[in-house]
């Protein structure tokens, strides 16, 4: 099945995986507190506007997952004390659905959040986000879940085995949804978060 881009978010762990047909020359790269989706060094030259972005961001609450520009403004707002639900909802509203020939949904998801009116009084909070042509959603969860750009455009439970970053970005990209590109996750440690990347063949390592 190709359900295109995906994330699965929970309280403590997250994860994001580029699946796509027509741009697989991607890799993810960790920069700091970010990890950007962008062209491998051989890559066709295309002026695409939706191939290269930060698809994490982290920030002192919370870390930030999408497939798209939009986790910047979220990762921004975040940072300005917005409650995470308005993050999420606003900046996705704001710049809505990709205008490609597919209007490809915007998904996003917030992981490891304290200190929020959607985090219990007792641990993390973790919110899921998407914004399609006919519907906006954004929802506190409890349990790991689920988001992708197509087929599975709405919210649903998906329980990860892994329990770190390396191993949520291994068992992501390995997924038998189809034409894994890379794929980025993000952990809550005792000393803030961590990130890891898998990039799949078309990486140059570059």
């Amino acid at each position: 099945m190709y359900v295109g881009r995906f994330l699965v978010v929970g309280p403590d762990l997250g994860a994001y995986r580029v699946s796509s047909r027509s741009f697989p020359d991607r890799r993810a790269v960790e920069r700091g507190d970010t990890v950007t989706v962008g062209p491998t060094a051989d890559a066709p030259e295309t002026d695409n506007p939706y191939i290269a972005y930060n698809c994490v961001r982290l920030t002192e609450r919370g870390a930030v997952l999408g497939n798209g520009s939009h986790v910047d403004p979220i990762a921004e707002k975040l940072a300005l004390d917005y409650p995470a639900r308005d993050a999420l909802a606003e900046s996705l509203l704001a710049l809505d659905f990709e205008k490609d020939d597919y209007d490809t949904p915007r998904i996003a998801g917030v992981v490891g959040l304290a200190e929020d009116p959607t985090a219990p009084a007792d641990g993390y909070g973790a919110l899921v986000g998407i914004v399609r042509r006919d519907a906006l959603f954004v929802e506190a969860i409890e349990g790991e879940t689920l988001v992708a750009t197509y087929e599975r455009n709405s919210p649903e439970p998906f329980p990860l085995a892994a329990d770190d970053a390396a191993g949520a970005a291994r068992e992501l990209f390995d997924h038998e949804f189809d034409h894994a590109v890379c794929a980025a996750a993000v952990g809550v440690t005792d000393d803030g978060f961590e990130t890891a990347v898998v990039n799949g063949p078309a990486d140059d390592g570059q």
